[in-house]
């Protein structure tokens, strides 16, 4: 299964994106902020290409998806969640978006959830993580 993140929108508080499923957008995701130095908690992952698999998080007491290999990272999962607040390093998706939020987030990471674990069961999940340019750079 191949997976596509491109980050499009950049505030000082966070990052939204557009997410796709084998080339098709499933939904709108949101980062922390693109930093050039890590904060702990408070940094989108670097972009690239990374490995998906899925695994009990101890955190939320159920199964998520989670990024191998992350350069500086550890932990970092796709979840529901509304803001910046809520992320930790972590990618959180939603069905709807506006400045530093994503909405309908819980319904947004269920249909993706049960896309990425049938495919799970039969071949490697790989995501792309990809930055638009800001607008006037």
């Amino acid at each position: 299964m191949e997976l596509k993140l491109v980050r499009k929108e950049f505030t000082d508080d966070s990052t939204i994106g557009e997410f796709f499923v084998n080339g098709k957008f499933e939904c709108f995701t949101l980062e922390d902020k693109v930093r050039p130095v890590k904060i702990k908690g408070m940094t989108a992952i670097p972009t690239g290409a990374y490995e998906i698999v899925i695994t009990f998080s101890e955190r939320f007491k159920r199964l998520l998806p989670l990024f191998l290999n992350v350069p500086n990272f550890d932990g970092v999962r796709i979840h529901a969640g509304n803001t910046s607040k809520d992320t930790e390093g972590c990618i959180l998706v939603g069905q709807t978006k506006k400045k530093d939020f994503v909405g309908n987030s819980k319904a947004a990471f269920e249909a993706l959830f049960k896309k990425l674990q049938a495919a799970a069961k039969k071949e490697k999940i790989f995501i792309e993580i990809i930055q638009e340019l800001p607008h006037g750079t």
